[in-house]
């Protein structure tokens, strides 16, 4: 029997499906005259998206507060594919920093004011990532009916590519060196005067969240395909000065204090926080 335990609106609920297990499940007014403790009606699902680690219930109850269910769903719905289509695992903080961009995107895309990004190709590097991100693309046109140009694919990769894994046994996540990651980057940031502000909060969380599974990502085994070209780092660079400056401090620095060799990608994705945190100007 499953029974709802929230209602997000007609076509959308949080269910109870047993053995002390959630999902969201999906299906054409599945959730019409429904209420907490309704029973699903199973002839109208049409998607289920498992909640599997008490991670993943937390990450949608935070995902709630400021995200619309349209979006939150279009992001499981594009995690679920990358599982089961090529047993694409990801961490749980992958759900929040995905919906955060699409949202953000989204936003901006109906204000006229969305850029394409100058995020380098990098497909022959990661090409299930491009594959999942290739299909990101069609579900967000689906289901938010935004269809935006195919370099939008470089930047929905780049979510996977830096949150690939298993999620750890609960209590095994680094809490020590992850609280040393960041007092790093919040020192530097400071430094920078780079602070939370109202105006920024959203985007200095959600980079904190990256950070705390840095210290997971520092123990996977180098396999040589995360590194960056020169050509690549160059046009960050020259794309976006400053905040490439601040990534490269942070990047070094958790290096020489951490003794471990991050992937290149993570520099990428620093500059795109950095920038993001600062509102820096592209550099045509």
């Amino acid at each position: 029997m499953v029974n709802i335990l929230q209602v997000f609106n007609n076509n959308s609920v949080l269910a109870d499906i047993g053995d002390h297990r959630q999902a969201i499940i999906k299906g054409n007014g599945i959730a019409f005259n429904k209420h907490k403790g309704s029973k699903v009606n199973t002839d109208k699902i049409e998607k289920i998206f498992y909640l599997n680690t008490k991670g993943s219930q937390e990450n949608l109850y935070f995902l709630l507060k400021d995200i619309p269910i349209d979006i939150v769903t279009t992001t499981y719905e594009i995690i679920d594919y990358g599982n089961k289509k090529f047993d694409y695992s990801v961490l749980d903080y992958a759900y929040i920093t995905l919906s955060d961009h699409i949202l953000e995107s989204t936003k901006r895309f109906n204000k006229g004011t969305y850029k394409e990004n100058l995020i380098p190709d990098m497909e022959a590097q990661y090409p299930t990532e491009y594959a999942i991100a290739r299909y990101a693309l069609e579900v967000i046109q689906n289901n938010l009916g935004i269809k935006f140009p195919i370099s939008e694919i470089r930047a929905l990769a780049l979510h996977f590519i830096n949150s690939k894994g298993e999620e750890p046994e609960e209590g095994q996540l680094k809490q020590d060196e992850s609280q040393d990651i960041n007092d790093i980057v919040k020192k530097i940031l400071s430094d920078n005067k780079i602070f939370r502000l109202g105006s920024n909060g959203n985007y200095f969380d959600r980079f904190m969240i990256h950070l705390q599974y840095l210290a997971g990502r520092l123990d996977k085994p180098d396999d040589g395909d995360d590194v960056l070209s020169p050509k690549f780092e160059k046009e960050m660079q020259e794309s976006y000065p400053e905040s490439f400056e601040i990534a490269k401090q942070i990047y070094d620095e958790l290096q020489e204090r951490l003794g471990n060799k991050l992937g290149s990608n993570e520099l990428l994705y620093f500059v795109i926080h950095i920038q993001r945190l600062i509102q820096e100007d592209t550099k045509d």
